[in-house]
């Protein structure tokens, strides 16, 4: 599954053909907080938010969802924990796209904190 954990700009979230990846085993996809293993409508009662505002978050660039392959939306562990933070900025009072990008530059700082820490502190054999 081609999935990665940053957002750069513009870039989403996840890109790919189908939400079974092949050769994934039932512990891979329990451990893999990238798998995406809720339903457009699951995830929305998850978030207490409606399909709507989920679809919105992808035409923001914040989350695209992997699809089925009957074509539905499926949504990860990680994109429902980036929704949830953009709830909290909606709710209050962030437009969406302000709260997407929000979003998306506090992702890339982090990344960069983590490669930083890496280089500082790499691990020993």
């Amino acid at each position: 599954m081609d999935q990665r954990r940053s957002v750069a700009d513009g870039d989403t979230l996840a890109h790919g053909k189908t939400a079974d990846p092949a050769g994934s085993t039932a512990e891979d996809r329990f451990e893999n907080e990238d798998y995406p293993a809720y339903s457009m409508g699951a995830a929305a009662d998850m978030l207490g938010v409606t399909p709507a505002f989920l679809r919105a978050l992808g035409a923001a660039h914040l989350i695209e969802p992997l699809r089925s392959s009957g074509g539905h939306r499926r949504y990860s562990r990680y994109q429902l924990r980036l929704a949830a933070r953009a709830r909290e900025l909606v709710d209050q009072g962030t437009p969406v796209e302000a709260a997407c990008r929000i979003i998306i530059l506090e992702d890339q700082l982090a990344e960069a904190l983590r490669i930083n820490q890496e280089r500082e502190h790499p691990a020993g054999p």
